[in-house]
């Protein structure tokens, strides 16, 4: 019986990251439809576990076509924001997903929390230079 081939992400413009946003860009794009992460799992996958407010300003700014709607805060919420908009499309994105919230607005984090099969592949090296890292 012949082995299967391992399958492999395919590439992005963030394989090779220039800078902590990047790196975090690098995570993001990689979370598959219907799951989620939050932004303190990412900071601690790249290394600077404080850095979870950075992994938040990176996905402020992130650009258009990255999945930013998968990344919610740590109790399975979506966090609030100054744009009020903005809280509800990635609620709508989320459940189009098939991602559900409860009363509460909470989702099931251990039910749909991402971990990346091969995390030391996201390690990044600059993680020492961001603060709170």
């Amino acid at each position: 019986m012949a082995k299967r081939a391992a399958s492999k992400s395919p590439k992005t413009k963030f394989d090779r990251p220039k800078n902590f946003y990047e790196a975090v860009y690098r995570v993001v794009v990689r979370i598959p439809r219907g799951r989620v992460m939050s932004y303190g799992q990412i900071a601690t996958l790249l290394g600077a576990p404080r850095a979870a407010r950075a992994v938040g300003y990176a996905m402020r700014a992130c650009p258009d076509g990255l999945p930013w709607q998968r990344v919610i805060n740590g109790k399975g919420q979506i966090s609030a924001r100054t744009e009020v908009q903005r809280p509800i499309i990635q609620r709508m994105l989320l459940e189009k997903e098939g991602v559900r919230f409860d009363k509460t607005d909470t989702c099931d984090m251990e039910r749909l929390r991402w971990e990346p099969r091969d995390p030391e592949r996201f390690f990044y090296e600059g993680s020492a230079d961001v603060p709170f890292g």
